[in-house]
């Protein structure tokens, strides 16, 4: 009879151990949040400050601590499930409070919630970029100065490509210095940026920058891998690459497609027209995406692309064909396909 008492006994502690468990992990797992708002218009604002580097722990807090979310736990667990939240940009933020922590981060990815926002688009120019921070307030004299010293990468004397594309808020009162240096460093703090400030056997890391911001200018997400194999193939056998978008780097002109015989006679290291190999530096800013590409082009023997017309974009290893899509592209442009 003992014995029984002893067993059920010991059957009451495990079921209350279990039962405490299971209490303990709803608990830990339970985050409060806020019901999704239908319309905010006219609802309380607040301006959080999201310091340059912050975690998604911290911004998880900053937005618990400004009433914005209902709890950390709930934006952070939001944040780790959408790689979106990688893309939340530091400084000032104008958010609503009481949100749905989804709503938080829709609402931090927002440009028209960021005030004095500086963007630097996929194959943005150094000067493009410049002119951004004169529209945000700097002096002319104070931007070309800080760009002048930047701290830039070992191999690097110019920041043309460096900038990495992203949209940029700043906390009120920071140096130009500062928030030019942090559009480069932002550079690092890509995974494939990272990978291919280390170069590899074949190219150095200015090489391979120079070579994804080809790519980037030369086409769409879609086909960077086989523009940047088209790029490798060219510069394997010794044969000039001739890439519109360089001409139009020299130039600093952009929204033409048709680039002029006499353009192409341009006398610039940059003219690859004229040229052979990499033009001497990067022609734009590239994006992951592009960076991508020129670490990892798709395998092809693809010599020759062109845009036939919008959204049609074909490679070619023979000369022929590439010239009967010639035929075909100056049909399209003449019939306005291009405007």
């Amino acid at each position: 009879m003992t014995s029984l008492k002893r067993l059920i006994a010991a059957g009451l502690v495990i079921s209350l151990f279990t039962c405490s468990l299971y209490l303990l992990r709803a608990q830990s797992t339970s985050a409060p949040d806020f019901v999704n708002v239908e319309a905010v218009q006219d609802l309380p604002e607040v301006i959080v400050e999201i310091p340059p580097g912050a975690t998604g722990s911290q911004i998880a807090s900053i937005l618990y601590e400004s009433g914005v979310v209902k709890s950390s736990q709930a934006y952070f667990r939001v944040a780790v499930g959408d790689s979106r939240s990688k893309k939340v940009s530091p400084g000032s933020h104008r958010l609503t409070l009481r949100i749905s922590a989804r709503q938080a981060l829709d609402q931090l990815l927002d440009p028209d919630r960021i005030p004095n926002l500086i963007k630097v688009a996929e194959g943005a120019w150094k000067s493009e970029v410049q002119k951004a921070f004169v529209d945000y307030g700097f002096t002319r004299s104070e931007v070309s100065m800080a760009f002048s010293s930047l701290k830039l990468p070992k191999g690097f004397s110019n920041s043309e490509g460096l900038i990495f594309p992203a949209q940029y808020s700043f906390p009120k009162g920071i140096s130009v210095q500062t928030a030019a240096q942090a559009l480069i460093n932002r550079f690092s703090d890509d995974p494939y940026g990272r990978k291919l400030l280390q170069g590899n056997k074949e190219f150095s890391p200015q090489q391979l920058l120079t070579i994804a911001s080809i790519v980037q200018a030369e086409s769409t997400n879609k086909d960077f891998s086989k523009v940047a194999r088209v790029i490798f193939n060219r510069l394997k056998i010794g044969m000039p690459l001739q890439m519109d978008s360089t001409v139009h780097f020299i130039m600093q002109a952009r929204g033409d497609i048709f680039l002029s015989q006499k353009s192409t006679m341009l006398n610039s290291p940059y003219n690859t027209y004229r040229k052979y190999g990499l033009p001497p530096g990067p022609i734009c800013s590239p994006g992951s995406q592009a960076i991508k590409a020129a670490l990892e082009p798709m395998q092809g023997d693809w010599l020759y692309f062109i845009t036939v017309a919008p959204g049609d974009t074909r490679f070619t290893s023979s000369f022929d064909e590439f010239n009967e899509w010639k035929v075909e592209y100056r049909k399209n442009r003449k019939a306005g396909a291009f405007n």
